[in-house]
């Protein structure tokens, strides 16, 4: 179907973009958090896009990079996650903050995104935990954008565990259950090996 479209940005709105190629305006929406990544108005932009097609209508949904396709498309085969849903978590965590949040089963997390109840995100983390928990924190950085260790704490925790011989997924859901706004590295480390000697 439609997988991306490269054309001039001719319009911005909250959770709304229109696309302009080849003469026909794209009206595609977007989560929240894209307005922040977008070009101005009359810039050229590629829109990694998903066509979905329900007996309500026709709609294009649209990311500004792979990831962010990849985990809506796995959002979006949750049962009882649909695509408004879906928009409504990626506007809130980034790709690599909900793989985190998933292999560490933080449904707290989950459950900021508009619409999304505690049991929803339970479901959630159930469909989604074995498709996430096979990554390592390299993955993450590579595939999903998380910033370089120095200039993420929670990265560089993940990856001091693992040096100390911890697995990943117990590495990702000690920092999780650990970490708290403004902590370096070095708080959540002694914070997430107090909770591992717990378990």
């Amino acid at each position: 179907m439609i997988a991306y479209i490269k054309g001039t940005l001719e319009h911005i709105s909250e959770g709304l973009i229109i696309v302009e190629t080849g003469g026909i305006g794209y009206s595609v929406q977007v989560p929240a958090s894209a307005v922040q990544k977008l070009p101005a108005i009359g810039s050229p932009v590629t829109v990694h896009t998903v066509f979905d097609v329900r007996d309500t209508g026709v709609s294009l949904y649209g990311f500004m990079t792979r990831e962010e396709k990849e985990i809506f498309t796995k959002l979006i085969t949750v049962n009882g996650v649909g695509p408004k849903s879906a928009l409504g978590i990626l506007s809130i965590l980034s790709p690599s903050e909900l793989i985190l949040a998933v292999v560490s089963g933080s449904e707290k997390d989950i459950s900021r995104a508009p619409g999304i109840g505690k049991k929803t995100a339970q479901r959630i983390i159930i469909d989604l935990k074995d498709k996430f928990k096979t990554m390592t924190s390299d993955d993450f950085q590579e595939s999903f954008d998380i910033p370089a260790a120095a200039d993420n704490p929670k990265s560089e925790a993940v990856s001091a565990l693992c040096a100390l011989g911890y697995s990943n997924s117990e590495a990702l859901k000690a920092v999780s259950q650990a970490y708290e706004d403004g902590m370096t590295t070095e708080d959540i480390l002694k914070s997430a090996l107090k909770k591992l000697s717990l378990f």
